[in-house]
């Protein structure tokens, strides 16, 4: 299939065009979701309205529209557009709409009649004249113990402040942004290692489990009686994450460090630069590398060994921090390269020195 096709094939909307012939007795269901992460809760429904005794169906798939990706740069559908039509979803039901807002959207939207929308990941704001039109309402899957980190990067904001608890919740959608009635939720506990992609996808692995165990509540209108409206007292935001937050400051101290490496794994990642020194040659050059897995040093204080040396112990590359602290570094991963180990990258030092970089004394040229 040409790239050209794949795009007119879901750009374009299809509407039935009789109704009656694409559903049964059962609920008309939409779900909107795009990422990996989303195709989990995709495929929890899909089992579940296969059942004999299914009390609803997936009348249509909502997601974003087709994109660049990888290195040849080819139009590729997204990860749940994918998975829905390897499912033997229909390509006609599945939906790609800019905005939610769009009029050719919203009508077919209106044509397909669905009882409810469920909402997992959608990336894209739901208007209000989207929300009025699904007539029990639209529900969402937020991987984060609401009012809690309200926004668009909940687990990776959680794990950058180094929570030890966090958790999943089913909420009604409404304007304001994740404020709607919570219909449930499930608490869990916060591995010190685990980083924001895998944290990310057990969210919404228990988030679908939450949502299969709570439709017959929502399909039947008792679940709208039972949410619970949010205490607006204890909200906190989860604002989109910028790029440039990928930089690391070793002036700051270890957890804080190690924290937003968990946080920023997978996507902005972190970063940072040190100063290689070689006796030989009398050159120090700058090196920017991506830093993937750390550890904290609890054996160690900062105050062993000079404030700006970076020592090789063991099998990690040990960076003194504020606070008298230290970070150990497993994992880098260097500028069009592969990620290695700390110990590939301190070989291929070849005995040379490294300090932290300092931006107030160190004006050198970069490396490549």
């Amino acid at each position: 299939m040409t790239s050209s096709l794949m795009f007119r094939r879901f750009s374009c909307f299809h509407s039935p065009s009789s109704p009656s012939s694409v559903f049964s007795k059962k609920k008309p269901l939409v779900f909107l979701g795009s990422p990996q992460v989303s195709t989990v809760v995709l495929d929890a429904l899909l089992n579940a309205s296969s059942l004999a005794d299914a009390a609803f169906e997936i009348a249509a798939i909502v997601t974003q529209p087709p994109s660049r990706r990888d290195r040849g740069r080819k139009l590729m559908p997204s990860p749940v557009a994918q998975y829905a039509l390897d499912k033997g979803f229909s390509s006609d039901l599945i939906l790609t709409p800019e905005k939610a807002g769009e009029d050719m959207f919203l009508s077919t939207l209106k044509v397909l009649e669905p009882e409810l929308c469920i909402t997992a990941a959608y990336g894209n704001i739901l208007p209000t004249k989207f929300l009025n039109i699904p007539a029990l309402g639209t529900v969402n899957i937020h991987p984060s113990l609401l009012p809690l980190y309200r926004g668009a990067a909940p687990v990776q904001r959680a794990l950058q402040d180094g929570v030890k608890e966090t958790g999943v919740s089913l909420a009604f959608t409404v304007r304001a942004l994740d404020a709607g009635p919570i219909i449930a939720s499930e608490k869990f506990e916060v591995n010190e290692h685990i980083k924001a992609p895998d944290l990310l996808a057990l969210l919404f692995l228990e988030g679908s489990k939450l949502l299969i165990r709570e439709l017959p509540s929502i399909l039947d209108g008792s679940a709208e009686k039972k949410a619970q409206p949010q205490d607006e007292s204890k909200a906190t935001k989860a604002p989109k994450i910028a790029p440039d937050e990928a930089w690391l400051s070793f002036d700051q101290e270890a957890y804080v460090l190690h924290n937003k490496v968990r946080a920023f794994a997978g996507w902005p990642g972190t970063r940072a630069k040190i100063v290689v020194v070689d006796e030989k040659s009398g050159h120090d050059d700058i090196l920017e590398f991506k830093i993937i897995t750390t550890r904290l040093n609890v054996n160690c204080s900062s105050q062993e060994t000079q404030a700006d040396e970076i020592r090789f112990v063991k099998d990690a590359l040990v960076f003194p921090c504020g606070g008298h602290t230290s970070l150990e570094v497993l994992e880098v991963q260097l500028p069009g390269k592969k990620v290695i180990s700390a110990s590939a990258f301190w070989n291929g030092m070849q005995g040379k020195k490294l300090k932290k970089f300092d931006a107030s004394k160190h004006f050198l040229r970069v490396l490549s």
